[in-house]
């Protein structure tokens, strides 16, 4: 997994990237975003999917919901970056459009429109 650290219109973003799911339970996440905030300073966070487990798209094993809500408790704003046009899950297509309407958590198709999202959101 690599962090890398940017600033997109004044805001501190953390982008992590990688080639396999890493972040595959809350904990895993809130530990994330702890060493984000420690080392840099950064609330807000731009995850490949890629680092994510296959899990978290399997809205009924609820690792979704418990992960957002770590990023909400610890005031972490997050995105999520990729391609999601093989999922065919009407729960999951509906959680994206859902998310993508709030403030706190994203689903973008690529890392420039994640980070442009986390640096404008309030």
């Amino acid at each position: 997994m690599n962090i890398e650290y940017v600033t997109v219109h004044g805001t501190d973003i953390a982008v992590v990237s990688g080639d396999q799911a890493e972040i595959t339970t809350p904990q895993a996440a809130l530990d994330l975003a702890m060493t984000v905030k420690y080392e840099s300073g950064a609330e807000r966070i731009a995850l490949d999917k890629r680092v994510l487990g296959e899990e978290f798209f399997i809205l009924s094993t609820g690792v979704a919901g418990e992960i957002l809500q770590k990023f909400v408790n610890y005031h972490v704003r997050a995105a999520v970056f990729g391609d999601y046009s093989h999922y065919t899950s009407k729960p999951l297509r509906d959680f994206i459009y859902e998310s993508n309407q709030g403030k706190h958590f994203f689903f973008a198709a690529s890392k420039e429109e994640a980070l442009e999202r986390l640096a404008r959101a309030k």
